[in-house]
């Protein structure tokens, strides 16, 4: 769908090319921005403020990789500052109330949710929780790419994703229990 010639009509600010790159891509991409965000608005704020990058670098487009991969990382860097924004209060969040001894044996591969009851408890994370486990778990990101991208030490990061891991697990524990009790 994507040939050199829709590249080119892009890289020469065509409306029509844009709008057509806009509508094939914004929806995979809304979820992409939703997984980083707290929520739907933000989500489409993210979305939108990754597409006027898109629109605006798009001549730098190198049709090396997929142009998808290309603007999923200008979607995820969007996320990141969004979270840099937002980080000064909310990052370092306590977790005291997490029951080990609870969530020692659960395993996040049963398939007993559904795919909006995954991305729904990931979404309620803590959004410095959030941001870490959606890069590591999600997008394959290494801790010391993390760091980097999010000015935190490596420790910092394994141990934000150790803990999001963990409230993960009691948030899905909580819901198999309510799904067994109402169900």
């Amino acid at each position: 769908m994507i040939d050199k010639k829709f590249v080119k009509r892009l890289k020469q600010g065509d409306p029509k090319a844009l709008k057509k790159l806009y509508d094939i891509y914004a929806p995979s991409l809304y979820g992409l921005a939703l997984r980083y965000s707290k929520n739907e608005e933000e989500a489409q704020d993210i979305l939108q403020e990754a597409f006027i990058k898109v629109f605006k670098y798009i001549h730098t487009y190198e049709e090396k990789g997929k142009i998808e991969s290309w603007m999923k990382k200008i979607v995820i860097n969007t996320a990141i500052a969004n979270f840099h924004k937002q980080k000064k209060h909310r990052f370092q969040q306590e977790i005291s109330e997490i029951n080990e001894t609870n969530i020692e044996n659960f395993s996040l591969s049963e398939p007993e949710f559904t795919m909006d009851e995954l991305l729904n408890a990931i979404q309620s994370l803590p959004v410095g929780y959030r941001t870490i486990f959606n890069l590591y778990a999600i997008e394959g990101y290494k801790h010391r790419e993390i760091a980097k991208m999010l000015g935190i030490d490596i420790s910092t990061s394994k141990s934000q994703y150790h803990r999001a891991r963990k409230l993960l697990q009691k948030k899905l524990l909580e819901l198999k229990n309510f799904k067994k009790t109402n169900g």
